[in-house]
């Protein structure tokens, strides 16, 4: 009862920030964080009895794998909005000596077309008509790639790791504010009647925030799978309930089948790593297009003098935002132009090793000038010979993020999603079924050629999660595990945070805290009221469209001190660190 009340009382005196409609979430406050230190182990994630449930497995034993299948279980119940078994999620993991990636993205199902989120004309849909309902759920990925994991680096029993969901759906968790907030600014999810009977009073109100919500089917399901393994999800009644639910929605049903389900395979893939300075930073490879994108700004900055522009007390210089925006544009157009599941379209050229070519990418920073591009275009990576066309996904995840270090300095970075925020709104089992078939692009060719990021039965949509770990190039030490929600915006978060503690020498929950800006080669976006009108003046004069709009992130970050571990969680959501 201590983890629930601790829940209900962190966001109660916060305000609630006007939404922004582009934002994947409402933002739902800020409450200042100073950071956690640590000696032995650490865990940082979105909610505090999420981050509870991940402690009490270190505490145990456990491995940074069992703390983070507990954690992300917790938050299936708790931030329903963001992640859960109904969705998917990516990676990282260092067991002291080998960077491993884990895929568990979502796949289309074998009945989708090119034409899946396009009217009979051939143009997109609307948003919503895409989102909401069983046309946008692929097949659920985040239990088989947890599993997979586990099988490799588990040191629990995997049925343990289930207790502190099980325990809370069953006596109840306090709704926070952020569930309440974001449940009052919901237009969809009352339209499935299992949803609105779960999240809302007999009067169709939010439940408030301090009610005690209890979710037995939810309870259910996890004790099955508990006990029988993820086969229990994928092989089995809930596989069906699953491609019941999507078929049989009313106004607009979807193509996946249980053999869909039961099919499923997370995967194990080469993970993107690339030097930086003094550094050698890890991230997610494709399907997800984060690693890449990281890889290529911090190549492209390699060649300025961004260690130079460091914020003072917090502020940051016209300088410092210039110069990430222009990266940032050159590393988004090359994404929208390339990167997509490599298991149905190779990466050009060389591949990740041709886009993040030293040569090249010093070549694509002559193109960062004193005044801004505005948009810049995708470049030509060494032997090139495919023609794409430019990506059009809606890449707005409604996601979650969590770090891990235990005992034996095995650490994660995940990253965890069901998309748009409580995914398709369609409830079935006590969970939440996700939207990730929105990622793909919603057109499949234009004048350039073929989209890479078309639907493609069993494909997995590209992604712009950004699970990553930074190492000491000499010492092969790792030094930061971090990671952020955010839809296509996180490839600047975590740049920012990245860029704040390896350049600026920031500590991570600094870093975090910075106010949030940059560019996905459009505007350049600057957190709203939290930069002044001379900054702002000073981007106009150098060419810079700026909006002001919510950057809403959720960044986690873990980072090696001398003593041990310092753990940041972002300030602009409930996220808390524990370790000891």
């Amino acid at each position: 009862m201590k983890a629930i009340a601790l829940a209900a009382a962190l966001f109660c005196t916060l305000p609630l920030h006007a939404q922004d409609t582009r934002a994947p979430e409402i933002a739902t406050g800020w409450q200042e964080k100073t950071g956690w230190s640590a000696q032995k182990f650490m865990v940082a994630a979105a909610n505090p009895l999420a981050t509870e449930a991940g402690y009490q497995m270190l505490k145990q034993g456990g491995s940074a794998v069992d703390a983070a299948i507990a954690t992300q279980l917790v938050l299936t119940l708790v931030e329903p909005q963001s992640s859960g078994i109904g969705g998917g999620a990516f990676m990282m993991h260092w067991d002291g000596k080998k960077v491993r990636s884990f895929d568990g993205r979502e796949t289309a199902p074998a009945a989708a077309t090119e034409t899946l989120f396009q009217d009979a004309s051939g143009k997109p849909l609307p948003r919503a008509d895409g989102v909401v309902g069983g046309r946008s759920v692929g097949a659920p990925g985040v239990l088989r790639m947890l599993e997979l994991a586990h099988k490799q680096y588990g040191k629990l029993a995997w049925a343990k790791l289930f207790t502190p969901a099980i325990k809370l759906a069953e006596e109840g968790f306090a709704v926070s504010p952020r569930l309440n907030s974001l449940l009052s600014n919901e237009r969809y999810l009352q339209r499935d009647p299992v949803a609105a009977a779960y999240f809302f009073d007999k009067d169709r109100k939010a439940w408030p925030a301090g009610h005690i919500l209890k979710n037995p089917a939810l309870a259910r399901t996890l004790r099955e799978i508990a006990a029988e393994g993820a086969d229990a999800f994928y092989r089995g009644h809930i596989a069906r309930d699953i491609a019941a639910k999507v078929q049989g929605h009313p106004t607009n049903p979807g193509g996946l089948t249980a053999a869909d389900i039961a099919g499923y395979k997370a995967k194990e893939r080469e993970p993107v790593c690339s030097d930086y300075r003094a550094y050698t930073v890890c991230g997610m490879p494709p399907p997800s297009s984060g690693g890449i994108a990281i890889a290529q700004i911090l190549g492209i900055l390699e060649t300025s003098k961004i260690g130079e522009y460091a914020p003072v007390n917090g502020v940051l210089t016209a300088d410092a935002i210039h110069l990430m925006s222009e990266a940032e544009r050159l590393a988004y157009a090359d994404r929208a132009r390339y990167v997509a599941d490599t298991d149905f379209v190779p990466l050009p050229g060389k591949g990740a090793s041709g886009l993040l070519d030293k040569a090249y990418l010093h070549q694509r920073a002559t193109l960062i000038g004193e005044k801004s591009m505005g948009r810049a275009r995708a470049g030509v990576p060494a032997e090139v010979k495919v023609a794409w066309g430019d990506d059009t996904a809606l890449d707005k995840p409604s996601t979650s993020h969590l770090v891990v270090v235990d005992a034996n300095g095995n650490a994660i970075s995940m990253t965890t999603s069901v998309e748009d925020a409580f995914g398709s709104r369609q409830m079935v089992d006590g969970f939440l079924l996700n939207n990730q078939l929105t990622d793909f692009s919603w057109d499949s060719v234009d004048e350039n050629g073929p989209i890479a990021n078309r639907v493609q039965p069993g494909k997995r949509p590209r992604s712009a999660m950004s699970p990553t770990l930074v190492f000491d190039k000499q010492t092969k030490q790792l030094v930061l595990a971090t990671g952020s929600p955010g839809g296509s915006t996180i490839i600047n978060y975590v740049s920012k945070v990245l860029v704040g503690a390896l350049d600026w020498k920031l500590n991570v929950q600094q870093a975090i805290s910075l106010p949030n800006f940059g560019s996905r080669n459009g505007p350049t976006e600057l957190e709203a009221g939290k930069f002044s009108s001379d900054v702002i003046g000073q981007l106009k004069a150098r060419g810079h469209e700026v909006r002001q709009v919510e950057l809403n992130s959720g960044l986690q970050g873990l980072q090696r001190t001398p003593a041990g571990w310092f753990g940041g969680a972002d300030p602009r959501r409930e996220g808390i660190v524990r370790g000891e």
